[in-house]
């Protein structure tokens, strides 16, 4: 069997939909890394040397291969990514090798049967 990580980076307000959504299309978890900060095309806004930029999530999710693309188009219509800038993104990576991962596969592998 063969997994992706799929990076996920989601304004907070938005982590539980995300995370909803991602299970519900074949995620079996993830960890998530609170308070990140980034910078898109435009520069964010200050007040008195404040950021008015809100605070984002970094979901991290190992998949299996077959379900991937299916989570990451779920995650980013739940999050509106395209809807407008700043609202979020999210990438897939190969991975070469993983372990701990011995009960995502006990559990996926009906499933991906099922998919492929």
């Amino acid at each position: 069997m063969h997994f992706k990580l799929l990076l996920v980076f989601v304004e907070d307000e938005k982590t539980d939909k995300v995370m909803k959504a991602a299970r519900e299309a074949g995620a079996t978890g993830a960890t998530v890394i609170s308070n990140a900060r980034g910078e898109g095309v435009t520069k964010t806004r200050t007040f008195f040397g404040l950021n008015l930029e809100s605070q984002r999530d970094v979901l991290l999710f190992i998949v299996e291969e077959h379900l991937s693309r299916k989570i990451l188009e779920r995650i980013a219509e739940v999050a509106g990514f395209d809807e407008a800038p700043g609202r979020g993104i999210a990438v897939q990576v190969d991975v070469e090798d993983a372990v701990g991962v011995a009960h995502q596969i006990e559990k996926l592998t009906a499933v991906v049967e099922e998919e492929i």
